[in-house]
């Protein structure tokens, strides 16, 4: 593909992705696809000769789309929204163009740089401590995901442990006492913490404990309940050196209790590592009126979220700030000779590659830059604003139909939770059932996609409408598409529960 080509594509591809965003509000969100549906539609081989783009391109509607879910739909409202906007994909079309890996200043110094400046600007914006912003001695850096995040900082967590255990020892003396450490340590997280947690903790070796979190707290976990498993934890011979606590839990929006936790940490005297994962629910810090969080972050080793979940940013774009920076570049740092350059031999420069797992990294900050710009601050609130509002709507209309739902939780950043009630006398018992069912049906019919969760032992549905084309009328369809379910599931339902 030549220029005068790659021009005439490009022109071709803007316009089908433009025509094809514009069909989302009529498509359905979910594919019928079964699995194993493209392989037999396609080659079992590398074509031998080139095809052009015309040949190409049809078979991206043909063959791709048909498997797709359609997570920019105004009638996305499962997970948590993957936001993609036009800056934004501008962004990725730079990045690929420029195409460096960027593992260090010299191979891109602008590259380094503009990370290191929107990132700054992201932590002012949401009032993050002055403690995560580059002029001190901590700083941000973009990641792939929030998962990503909580391995790396684990694993640095892990590491200045041992280091603390083991300060003074040496050679034989030292080596067995860093084994016997690491045999003993263990990750903490909420039971609604994301599995990234328990994950972490196996990737870096080391073990895990649950902390409660009941429905009595709003699903948070506390200070007190910290305190309990850490007590545990000592008498079974384990030393916690990683906790994370959530702003915005995936289950229910969440907000554990900052200041009990980092309390009860003094109190026991515990140098755990806490990082404060707000994967989605961290972008409404750009407002001022949750801004009073962003002050509870005090003292805390890392925060992160995804711009890429709520902010107007195509996936991936996570933001992890850390306290201090050689907490990662103490362990993360390695330079073979072919790395090896005068402006990071002398310190004169930041070499992200030593803030993450990977060594290479793609241009991210580019499509950040070009969202902070074409939105401005002032566009960030009001879609967090707007989008808020729209959660608040919905669980109005929810509240409307109070014999048919009862609410888990929430509005929180968006986000309600409900169930469907039984019919009486139908058992209570039943709940959980009727639920799982109605919530089944609505997904089968495709016309919204929504995600299910158990809390406290209750089977409940999670409803968020966050995506930038969602409005009024699309929250107001699909409550009415789980009231004309809600009634038809459980009006099938005997009174002893199961199916007819």
């Amino acid at each position: 593909m030549d220029e005068d080509q790659f021009r005439k594509a490009a022109h071709s591809a803007i316009e089908e992705i433009i025509s094809y965003r514009r069909s989302l509000p009529s498509r359905r969100v979910l594919s019928t696809v079964q699995p194993g549906y493209l392989a037999p539609q396609l080659p079992p081989s590398i074509p031998t000769e080139p095809e052009p783009w015309d040949a190409i391109q049809p078979d991206i509607d043909k063959l791709i789309v048909p498997g797709l879910t359609h997570w920019a739909s105004p009638n996305f409202m499962a997970f948590f929204p993957a936001h993609s906007t036009y800056a934004s994909m501008l962004g990725e079309l730079y990045s690929a163009a420029f195409s460096a890996p960027a593992f260090n200043w010299l191979c891109s110094p602008a590259i380094t740089e503009l990370e290191t400046v929107v990132l700054d600007w992201v932590a002012k914006a949401m009032a993050l401590p002055e403690s995560f912003w580059s002029k001190g001695e901590g700083g941000g850096v973009v990641q792939g995901s929030a998962s990503e995040a909580v391995v790396t900082v684990m694993v640095a967590a892990r590491e200045r442990m041992i280091n603390r255990l083991t300060e003074g020892l040496e050679g034989k003396e030292k080596e067995a006492k860093v084994a016997e450490v690491r045999g003993r340590l263990v990750a903490l997280g909420s039971e609604h913490s994301h599995s990234a947690t328990h994950k972490g903790a196996i990737i870096a070796g080391t073990h895990f404990r649950i902390i409660p979190a009941s429905k009595e707290t709003g699903f948070a976990m506390t200070g007190e309940a910290v305190e309990r498993v850490i007590k545990e934890c000592e008498k079974d011979g384990l030393i916690p050196y990683y906790l994370t606590a959530t702003l915005g839990t995936t289950s229910t929006c969440a907000v554990d209790d900052f200041e009990g936790i980092k309390e009860t940490l003094r109190r026991c005297g515990k140098d755990a590592w806490v990082h404060v994962d707000a994967a989605y629910a961290g972008a409404a810090l750009v407002c001022e009126e949750y801004q009073h969080l962003s002050k509870q972050l005090e003292g805390m080793d890392s925060f992160d979220f995804n711009m890429h979940k709520w902010l107007l940013t195509n996936f991936d774009a996570s933001c992890l700030y850390v306290r201090h920076r050689t907490s990662l570049t103490s362990v993360l740092s390695i330079t073979p000779p072919f790395l090896r350059n005068q402006f990071s031999d002398h310190g004169l420069v930041t070499d992200y590659r030593d803030w993450q797992i990977p060594l290479g990294r793609r241009f991210r900050a580019i499509k950040i830059w070009f969202v902070l710009r074409a939105y401005g601050l002032s566009g960030l609130q009001s879609h967090i604003r707007r989008t808020v509002k729209l959660g608040q709507y919905f669980h109005s209309l929810v509240q409307s139909r109070a014999d048919l739902f009862g609410v888990v939780s929430g509005p929180q950043f968006a986000l309600t939770v409900v169930t469907i009630k039984p019919l009486p006398p139908t058992a209570r018992a039943v709940q959980n059932e009727l639920t799982r069912k109605v919530y089944e049906t609505v997904n089968k019919r495709g016309e919204v996609y929504l995600t299910n969760t158990v809390v406290g032992g209750v089977y409940a549905i999670r409803v968020v409408g966050a995506n930038p084309t969602t409005q009024e009328e699309h929250l107001r369809r699909c409550w009415e598409v789980l009231v004309e379910v809600g009634d038809e599931v459980r009006g099938e339902m005997p009174p002893g529960g199961g199916a007819r």
